[in-house]
This record gives C-alpha cells, sequence and structure tokens, in this order.
C-alpha cells in the first residue's frame, strides 16, 4: 500500500468518479491512476469503486470506509511536512481558506494585507463557495480553515471559532417609499419583492425563519450570491434588498439608503472552522488572530482539544463579540 494509491483514491471520490478530472487535477496520466487504484484493490481483496466497463459507477460499502481512512492518512502525512516546515523555517509555507464572497469582499482585505506585510514569503489561497462546500472543503482538508456563518455544524471534525457578530441592513435606492421609514417591520418588506441572498448563503436561514414566525411570505424576486450584485438589481428597482451590514459603504454605494434590520432579524455570527486534528502553523495561529483579536493561541488550542461541540460553544460564551 503506498500514499500515492491512497492519495489516487482520495481524489477520484473528490472528483465524483471522474479519473480524467482527477488525472489533471494531479498533473499525471489516467491509466496511471486506473492502475494503481487496480493494484491497491488487489492488495487489499476488496473492491473499492464498482464499474460498467471501464467506467467507475460508485463507491462501495467496503470503499467508503477505506476512503474516509484514506482521507485521514492524508491529512496527518501533510501534518508531518507542515511541523517538519515550522521547525525548518516558520516564515514560509502556505495558507489555504476558503470562505464566502461577503467575506472576501468586504471582511478579509485589511486581514489579509496585514498577514501577508508580515509573512511575504507565505502563499495564500483563498477559494469562494457556499457554506456547504467551505464547510466540507476544510473537513476534508482541502483547505486549511473555511470563514463562514452557517453549515460548518453538519461536520463533526470541524471546530468552530466565533470570529465577530453581524447584522443586515435593508437597501433601498433613494426616494424609494421606505427610504425614510424610521420604525421598519417585515410587514413593511413583506408588501415589496425581494433580493437577497441564495438560501444557505451568508445567514440567509435566519431570515426566513423571521418571516415565517410572523406567518408571512415575502416575496423573493432574485438571489445571489454576490452583495455586490444584489445592490446591482436593487439599484434597477428589481426590489428590496437585504444583505449583511458590512456589504453597504456609505460612500461606494451613496445612492443607496440602509435601514437597520437587526431587530427584524437578530444577529448572526461568523466564525472560523479547523480540522479538529490538524497542525496549525504558527503563521497559522497569526492570521487567525489578525481576523479575530480575541482568539489567542491559548484560546485555540485550547478549544481544539475539546471534543465536544457544546463544551466548545461554553469556552466562548463569556467572551464578548465585536459587530462587524
Amino acid at each position: 500500500m503506498k500514499l500515492q494509491q491512497l492519495r489516487y483514491i482520495w481524489e477520484v471520490a473528490r472528483h465524483k468518479l471522474n479519473v480524467s478530472a482527477t488525472a489533471e487535477s494531479l498533473y499525471t496520466s489516467q491509466p496511471g491512476i486506473s492502475k494503481q487504484i487496480k493494484l491497491l484493490e488487489q492488495e487489499l481483496g476488496v473492491i473499492i469503486f464498482a464499474r460498467s466497463g471501464k467506467h467507475l459507477t460508485e463507491v462501495t460499502e467496503a470503499g467508503q470506509r477505506i476512503i474516509q481512512v484514506a482521507g485521514e492518512i492524508l491529512g496527518k502525512a501533510q501534518d508531518i511536512r507542515s511541523i517538519a516546515q515550522e521547525y525548518l523555517d516558520n516564515m514560509v509555507g502556505a495558507l489555504s481558506l476558503a470562505t464566502t464572497h461577503t467575506q472576501a469582499r468586504y471582511a478579509l482585505p485589511p486581514v489579509v494585507r496585514e498577514f501577508m506585510d508580515r509573512y511575504p514569503a507565505i502563499k495564500l489561497h483563498i477559494q469562494q463557495g457556499t457554506p456547504v462546500q467551505i464547510a466540507d472543503m476544510a473537513s476534508r482538508g482541502v483547505v486549511d480553515m473555511a470563514i463562514a456563518t452557517e453549515a460548518m455544524e453538519l461536520f463533526d471534525n470541524l471546530v468552530m471559532l466565533p470570529c465577530y457578530q453581524w447584522n443586515r441592513a435593508v437597501l433601498v435606492p433613494r426616494g424609494h417609499e421606505l427610504a425614510e421609514e424610521s420604525d421598519l417591520t417585515l410587514s413593511d418588506l413583506a408588501r415589496f419583492p425581494i433580493v437577497t441572498y441564495v438560501f444557505g448563503f451568508t445567514g440567509r436561514s435566519q431570515l426566513d425563519q423571521a418571516f415565517e414566525r410572523e406567518g408571512l411570505k415575502p416575496q423573493v424576486a432574485l438571489t445571489a450570491v454576490d452583495a455586490d450584485v444584489i445592490k446591482t438589481y436593487v439599484r434597477l428597482g428589481l426590489g428590496v434588498g437585504i444583505v449583511a451590514r458590512m456589504a453597504y459603504d456609505p460612500e461606494l454605494d451613496a445612492d443607496l439608503v440602509a435601514l437597520d434590520a437587526s431587530h427584524l432579524f437578530g444577529r448572526s455570527i461568523t466564525k472560523i472552522g479547523l480540522r479538529r486534528d490538524m497542525f496549525l502553523r504558527g503563521f497559522m495561529y497569526d492570521f487567525i488572530q489578525l481576523f479575530a483579536p480575541h482568539l489567542t493561541r491559548e484560546l485555540v488550542d485550547e478549544a481544539m482539544h475539546l471534543r465536544d461541540r457544546r463544551d466548545v460553544e461554553a469556552l466562548f460564551a463569556e467572551i464578548p463579540l465585536p459587530f462587524h
């Protein structure tokens, strides 16, 4: 059994059994991957991937368990490399993170700038996706950390570190009849088409739940993953926008009016998700603390050693989170 073979089955599963796409991503040949998978199956005496002719059709029950353990082994192998690199040169390496557009566009830029000033030799990779995609990438070790508001609780091997809290704003063009509304209600909003985030993005579930509690059915006219796209369609008069408050810039968005919606939908909390068993290099701790100053190295380590999610929540229960 070779580490390379474990990587091949792991990547094939990640690429939805597409061996060609796997070979392209690994810069190797499709026949080479297929050969190594067959050699591994012969050595183990079990079938990992069911086949129809030359095509892989599904992962067998045994294959699912083998691939899960293979992922854990690959993660540990990466930890060994990280430990060695930390002792060789703690100023050199790579940091990969996955996040949503809102975080990447509005929350991360000053953090990234400060981090790159401190660590110019660190290669920083930022991927965007849905909260589920982001959490899944962190859970599988595809990225070092995930930054999101929702979905990370779906993955048991992630430790969620609360970073900051935020509220929503309702955006309307200047001159809109809601622009001068001082006591906005959900009933007011329900009278107009709404432009907001795709379900599963940036606290969208709280928005839906708030309307449901009031027995209201909002007219969601358009959804997007990008707050800038939402603002564009509000400007076109397609509806009333509901976005994270941080996505409103008084100067760049001077043609829009931002109405406070904190009393309508409550606060949301953005968190960093880390694999519980991962090795954190020194610059990773620094990035975390730049993003959330209260997350000291000692506090992060304490959270990482807790096995029960409720214990992690209790650890942070008395720590006041800043508003973004």
